[in-house]
């Protein structure tokens, strides 16, 4: 399978997954607005989830990836199944143990993870017991975790990347019931949806790994020389492939010290900029850790390096457009999507602050998920944690100094710079240790992608002053009409000028086209 068809592949479930995650926020925004109950609400929802993507999708994928590849390169079907049941045994047994303690020292933990609520107050209250809801959510996708990463590993991409789609929808359908039935509390049905939508996604991958002959045996798991050595490349992978996650932790806890809404400021910014990351860093980055595992493993390194190499250009030719449309028309796009309900104008515009602060890093997260499978396919998880820790200490004293005078854009600033110094880290050691070279396409390809973002720009910056009748429009049709034909506008600007620019060329488009009919 070419590397275009994995990203496409991934790329379009998960496109799918954020716009049913759009509709989700725009309703949830309707529904809580932006105060104590969408504050504890987005406090419960993002911890598990932290540890989500740090534990179950980060160090864990990043560890098992690339020795369940080995064990199907050097043994068997067989022995690499037996392998991911020894492994799921191990992993679901410790974060059922985790969990339990965690919501059982709840009222204690969450003084530390939200400092800023009083302990007397509401947004306390609801978030120990919104957390203590959600948090079994953790343990059920550690097993979507394996699951997936099992499926991946044979290039079955589909059924990982859509599951996500089952909790927005599970979401979406208990928003709708609280919109049509306002005596519930919203906080308590959202935190049940969560827990709900972590049981149905266990069922799904369950069922797609049945159809395709890949579902590990329920055994009893024993402690081998495959699993010791899971566990420790994992141990440091518990920072680097998740210092992102830690990163946006970090901002909600000293978010916590803020006026009330700034959390809930930064979640909604850190939605919409999600989109562009989720459909391209991570889809690449998902589909990139296998092949380039596969390809090292069989001493393929010149086509390893071409692989990076296409995935950093396809990466930038999306992500870079992305990030100066976001920074550009931020407004509108908060408004258009968020102003609602208890949604009001002066949360669009502090939305909007943080969507700036946080696409300025845009490139750099997306670029972290492409240059980590650099180490992680070499069964180096050691490294990026060292640059983590780093990453993570530049955010946390800058989120400090920069709140005082700039309040919640100066945490997603800090997050944004960080997210720079982790990537640039990555690239430098990648290259001083002779596992990349950028070749001279990538470099013509990635100054015409940034010549052309410039010019899209400049088009947005003007033509959202002419469209201004519409995008302020007292009516949500016209609005929505404005920002559309700034986006298509936009993007039109951008393709054209990519091609004149040289950021890609029409003979690529239609070779990567037809692969992806053809694999």
């Amino acid at each position: 399978m070419s590397l275009f068809k994995s990203v496409a592949t991934v790329g379009g479930f998960t496109m799918a997954s954020r716009i049913l995650g759009f509709i989700r926020d725009i309703l949830i925004a309707t529904v809580l607005g932006a105060g104590p109950v969408s504050d504890a609400f987005f406090v419960a929802f993002r911890i598990p989830n932290m540890f989500r993507r740090l534990v179950a999708e980060g160090a864990f994928s990043a560890a098992f990836i690339p020795l369940f590849s080995k064990e199907l390169e050097l043994n068997s079907k067989e022995d690499a199944l037996q392998f991911a049941a020894h492994a799921l045994g191990f992993l679901t047994g410790f974060l059922f143990l985790f969990s339990a303690l965690f919501m059982i020292f709840m009222p204690f933990l969450m003084q530390y993870l939200a400092p800023g609520f009083e302990i007397t107050g509401d947004r306390f209250a609801l978030a120990v017991d919104y957390t203590r809801i959600t948090f079994p959510y953790l343990t059920a996708m550690a097993v979507v975790a394996l699951l997936g990463g099992v499926l991946n590993a044979f290039y079955k991409f589909a059924a990982m990347s859509a599951a996500p789609i089952l909790l927005n929808i599970i979401l979406i359908s208990a928003l709708v019931f609280l919109l049509l039935n306002t005596s519930y509390e919203a906080g308590l049905i959202l935190s049940f949806g969560v827990a709900a939508a972590g049981i149905a996604q266990v069922i799904f991958l369950i069922i797609a790994c049945k159809k395709e002959q890949v579902l590990p045996p329920l055994i009893w798991p024993r402690f081998t020389k495959k699993i010791k050595r899971l566990f420790q490349l994992m141990l440091p992978g518990l920072l680097g492939a998740g210092v992102l996650q830690i990163n946006i932790l970090v901002g909600t806890i000293i978010a916590s010290l803020l006026a009330t809404g700034s959390i809930s400021y930064l979640y909604y910014a850190d939605r919409v900029y999600q989109l562009p990351l989720g459909v391209i860093g991570i889809a690449v980055g998902t589909a990139l850790l296998p092949m380039l595992s596969r390809q090292l493993r069989a001493g393929d390194d010149v086509p390893a390096n071409d692989t990076m190499n296409r995935a950093v250009e396809l990466s930038l030719l999306f992500t870079l457009p992305a990030a100066g449309a976001l920074m550009t028309i931020d407004y509108p796009i908060i408004s258009v999507l968020f102003e609602h309900g208890e949604f009001g104008s002066y949360a669009s515009q502090t939305t909007s602050e943080a969507l700036f602060a946080f696409s300025t890093g845009l490139p750099a997260y997306v670029l972290t998920k492409v240059y980590a499978p650099g180490f992680f396919a070499r069964e180096d998880t050691t490294t990026p944690v060292v640059i983590g820790v780093i990453a993570m200490a530049i955010n946390i004293a800058l989120s400090l100094l920069l709140i005082d005078s700039l309040a919640h854009m100066g945490i997603a600033y800090a997050t944004s710079i960080a997210a720079w110094v982790n990537a640039i880290t990555l690239l430098i050691l990648l290259r001083l240790r002779g596992h990349y070279q950028v070749d001279s396409r990538l470099m013509r390809r990635t100054l015409g992608s940034f010549g052309a973002t410039i010019i899209m720009c400049a088009v947005l910056w003007f033509g959202m002053s002419s469209l201004d009748f519409l995008l302020t429009a007292d009516g949500l049709i016209p609005r929505i009409g404005g920002l559309c034909i700034l986006v298509a506008g936009g993007g039109t600007v951008y393709g054209l000028a990519g091609l004149l620019l040289g950021a890609t060329r029409l003979s690529d488009l239609k070779a990567m086209l037809r692969r992806r009919r053809t694999s």
